[in-house]
């Protein structure tokens, strides 16, 4: 592919190279480093003159950090006269400061989106956005991926009975996402309505839905202190279910996460790489990866070529 170059930020570099390695490109040169007073610099160590640039740069570990870097780079790129660049943030972060929910709260989702787009940034492909109308807070074109197609390919290959199994949604905010699953599994689907007193804390939890002598799956876009998924899951073993497996997009897992993971009671916890796991997974034998390198790559290579991307919505590239 010609005038095209990939950059990886820090955050997450071996989704970047796997990303590369799919479109058969190498990760463009780029230094980054920080001054002894904790500065972020960025050298892009490469002519990015007239070229279609996309810088991959997910938003976990230290999410301020990374995110001034990203902010840095499409800035470096922008100045030195790229044609176009591309932010292909596999988790947004701040995507759940998304609404003024209570009085003089920020949303800050809005105020990552006006810096992306003060910074320079042309284009932003993303996966599964905490809430789809973080799109509208930009006024570039978003690509919002789905972990979808890859979800429902991993709950065929890897859970025997899943003709069988129920997908319940661990609150009334995910319900779209486990109706959308159940449909396309043809199954039933159940919600868990929990009311909250506090951010990160759990009151009560009420299940709507019969999960009696079946495989339950818990589907939610992402999983932080687990405290959410964990409950649910005691619920709906206490409710009859056989089975439980948890299957999130984006596996934050802070704070008391893995040990909360390790004394629950899942089959398993299925995340995607849009985080970086491998120092969990050592930790916690339960968590299992899906890869979704390819649905990024794809999606890049589509944009560059100016093709459609709403293939990407309902199948995994081969």
């Amino acid at each position: 592919m010609p005038n095209i170059v990939l950059f990886s930020g820090s955050s997450h570099q071996d989704l970047s190279q796997r990303v590369a390695d799919r479109l058969g490109l190498e990760l463009g040169k780029v230094i980054t480093k920080k001054f002894s007073n904790q500065e972020t610099s960025v050298e892009i160590g490469e002519s990015v003159r007239g070229e279609d640039v996309y810088i991959i740069q997910s938003g976990c570990g230290e999410i301020n950090d990374n995110l001034m870097e990203l902010l840095i780079m499409i800035n470096a790129c922008k100045i030195a006269s790229s044609s176009r660049v591309t932010a292909v943030i596999p988790c947004f972060p701040y995507a759940r400061q998304d609404k003024k929910d209570k009085s003089r709260a920020p949303i800050s989702a809005k105020l990552v989106a006006n810096m992306l787009s003060v910074a320079g940034a042309d284009h932003i492909i993303t996966m599964d956005l905490h809430a789809s109308q973080i799109q509208g807070f930009f006024d570039i074109p978003v690509d919002n991926l789905y972990a979808e197609p890859a979800v429902l390919q991993w709950i065929r290959e890897n859970i025997s009975d899943w003709k069988n199994c129920i997908i319940v949604s661990p609150d009334a905010g995910g319900a779209k996402r486990v109706t959308s699953i159940a449909d396309r599994l043809n199954v039933e689907f159940a919600l868990i309505h929990k009311e909250r007193k506090k951010a990160n804390e759990v009151d009560r939890m009420v299940l709507v839905g019969d999960v009696k002598d079946r495989v339950a799956i818990l589907v939610d876009d992402m999983a932080d202190t687990c405290g959410t998924i964990c409950h649910a899951a005691d619920k709906l073993l206490s409710a009859g279910a056989t089975k439980v497996y948890a299957i999130l997009t984006h596996g934050i897992f802070s704070g008391p996460a893995i040990s909360r993971i390790n004394n629950a009671a899942f089959e398993a916890v299925v995340v995607t790489n849009t985080i970086p796991q491998e120092d969990k997974m050592k930790h916690c034998s339960k968590i299992q990866v899906i890869d979704i390198s390819m649905i990024l790559a794809e999606a890049i290579r589509r944009t560059h070529n100016g093709e459609s991307v709403s293939y990407l919505f309902s199948h995994v590239p081969l």
